[in-house]
């Protein structure tokens, strides 16, 4: 089976580009507010601008964990990087005329107000970003253009062929499109919180077994759990479909391939609470076949291809650049 974390997380570097732009506190004309910081071919990069950034990458990176004095300094010279390639991108992308782009900022930023409830939270909003609406309207001005000039001169120009999907396909058949066996099953959960007392656990406990003799009693499975479990599945009767091995929490995963078709577990403990497992079909391993994945494939080499390609094309931005920390 191809495993999406293998096509989506190599994008993430890229992604970290196009979106430290919209943190920008570069206003129009390069007035600047704050003490500048790095010269980016002559744009001025200011504290404030690397302020947010650090604090958007900390986000990402550590929550609200405090750092050394050492993580930071690395946090911020990671962080000034990545808003000079940023600048960079912009300066590039800048090249290209965009048709309506007044319209298309000015129709980003209603949008974007209207996601708050009232004037007062949208100051609020402005003041934790400690940018003003003129800047916010800048940064959304970055997004778009650089955005537009990524998808005409890498995304529109990545294309792949059925021969590289096939080759691909044959090569990587053993690793990535072999399906283990697989079980469809039902549940119905009874859920406590970890940090509940012995006596909540008890409780929620003896709750399960009692659902679990209903059910054995001959009350229909799906009725029970569309009564009494405390997971959204029981809106569908419990059902939660089919899945391999590695995708549960390991004790219901470890019952529920010790079931047969038709059985009932006992009651099966988990993080989430106490369980009332029951299979209803299994699927021995398997291989998908080429047309099953050829699609996936296909989306995966070409976002292969455009991050190559940007990767190459922000190396030669830089190799051009002047780029001046103050």
């Amino acid at each position: 089976m191809l495993v999406l974390k293998k096509i989506t997380t190599a994008s993430c570097a890229v992604l970290m580009l196009f979106t430290i732009p919209a943190c920008s506190a570069t206003a129009e004309n390069g007035e600047q507010h704050g003490a500048p910081v790095a010269k980016i071919n002559g744009s001025v990069i200011s504290k404030p601008e690397l302020d947010r950034a650090v604090k958007a990458l900390l986000a990402q990176k550590q929550g609200t964990q405090t750092l050394e004095p050492e993580q930071l300094q690395k946090a911020t010279a990671q962080a000034l990087d990545q808003l000079a390639g940023a600048e960079l991108l912009y300066q590039a992308a800048s090249r290209f005329a965009i048709k309506d782009l007044d319209q298309q900022v000015a129709d980003r930023y209603a949008q974007n107000r209207a996601k708050f409830p009232s004037e007062a939270e949208y100051e609020k909003a402005l003041q934790g970003l400690a940018m003003t609406p003129e800047q916010v309207r800048q940064a959304m001005r970055k997004e778009i253009v650089v955005n537009s000039f990524v998808e005409r001169e890498f995304t529109a120009k990545g294309t792949v062929s059925q021969a590289e999907v096939r080759k691909f396909y044959d090569q990587n058949k053993g690793q990535y499109f072999n399906k283990g066996e697989r079980r469809n099953a039902s549940h119905i959960l009874v859920s406590v919180d970890q940090k509940a007392s012995a006596q909540e656990k008890k409780q929620a406990r003896e709750k399960a077994e009692e659902l679990l003799k209903k059910v054995l009693g001959g009350e229909d499975f799906a009725a029970v759990a569309k009564k009494d479990s405390d997971c959204p599945s029981s809106a569908r009767g419990g059902v939660l479909g089919l899945f391999g091995k590695g995708e549960m929490a390991p004790s219901f995963e470890k019952a529920a391939f010790a079931l047969k078709p038709g059985e009932l577990s006992p009651v099966v403990e988990t993080r989430f609470g106490y369980h009332i497992i029951k299979v209803t079909g299994e699927l021995p391993p398997s291989t998908e076949s080429f047309e099953e994945v050829k699609e996936k494939i296909s989306a995966f080499l070409k976002r292969e291809k455009v991050q190559q390609a940007f990767a190459a094309f922000m190396v030669e931005l830089r190799a051009k650049a002047r780029i001046e920390k103050i």
